[in-house]
């Protein structure tokens, strides 16, 4: 059986005009998705904030915040149209080089325990679970947990 090629794709910078594009993904995505507003928050703040292009269509998006020598991956999300391909993954390694080309030591993120395919995603380039903040998604039936994981960056 012959591996299946990852698509070509870019990574690029989220500009404002990309936020109907990768607000609707996220409402496609989740139960509880991020409102536009917050998209473009993030943007205000000057978090790094990067879209994952496959033919010109936003296939994906991560959003990071960092200081003071630590990163947090606030939102990461592969479109359902383009999971399973390694996109997930690349764009999660993009965002790690970013975090050390900011100057973290170390990358913080939370997932749901509901979310077990991005859990072994984290897990799979290095990430460990130190612990779980009770009660912290919004979830059908009420609050789900987080499990908070974290990686340390070695300088390279």
């Amino acid at each position: 059986m012959a591996a299946v090629a990852r698509p070509q794709s870019q990574v690029r910078a989220m500009r404002r005009e990309d936020l109907p594009e990768v607000s609707a993904l996220e409402a496609a995505s989740y139960d509880f998705p991020w409102t536009p507003g917050i998209f473009g928050d993030c943007l205000k703040a000057g978090h790094p904030c990067w879209v994952l292009c496959v033919d010109g269509l936003i296939a994906g998006y991560g959003i990071l915040s960092v200081a003071a020598g630590e990163a947090h991956v606030l939102n990461l999300c592969i479109g359902e149209a383009y999971r399973g391909m390694g996109l997930g993954r690349h764009l999660l390694r993009r965002l790690l080089d970013i975090a050390r080309w900011n100057g973290a030591e170390r990358v913080f993120l939370e997932v749901r325990p509901s979310n077990p395919i991005a859990k072994v995603l984290y897990e799979s380039v290095g990430f460990n679970e130190i612990g779980r903040r009770p009660n912290y998604y919004p979830a059908k039936q009420g609050r789900e947990d987080a499990i908070v994981m974290a990686l340390e960056l070695l300088a390279s």
